[in-house]
């Protein structure tokens, strides 16, 4: 039998102070071992790029890969194999999709407009984070 996810993702970093923002359609994800899980973040302004980052307790967070306007997806490196981005345009939202949801995506889930959670400090500005998704096996 499989265990009972509860993906605890929260996404959503806001981009500069000018009136950027994004943020998650939902704060949860619940999900079954083995089961696809898609995690989905709204954005208000033209996005050339959107960051993915996941973040274990005790640790910072990690870079998964970078969904760029045109849909073309930068992987980490290494690359993150049941992870794949995708954007909607028109609904302006941006996606995250775990292809078979296991124990290990338990954490939290990040969704950028800047590469802010790197130590990047140039590209740093008055940021907020959601709520979180909780992921829980």
């Amino acid at each position: 039998m499989a265990s009972l996810l509860y993906l605890l993702v929260i996404l959503a970093i806001q981009g500069k102070s000018f009136a950027q923002s994004i943020a998650p359609l939902q704060t949860t994800e619940h999900a079954t071992e083995r089961e696809p899980v898609i995690l989905s973040c709204k954005y208000d302004s033209q996005a050339r790029s959107l960051h993915w980052y996941r973040q274990y307790p005790g640790s910072r967070p990690e870079f998964l890969l970078l969904v760029l306007e045109s849909n073309s997806v930068l992987h980490a490196e290494p690359p993150f194999p049941r992870l794949n981005g995708s954007v909607n345009k028109v609904e302006k939202q941006v996606h995250l999709e775990i292809s078979s949801a296991a124990v290990t995506d338990s954490a939290l889930y990040y969704c950028a407009l800047e590469p802010t959670v790197t130590g990047n400090t140039r590209t740093l500005y008055k940021n907020s984070m959601g709520s979180p998704y909780y992921v829980k096996c």
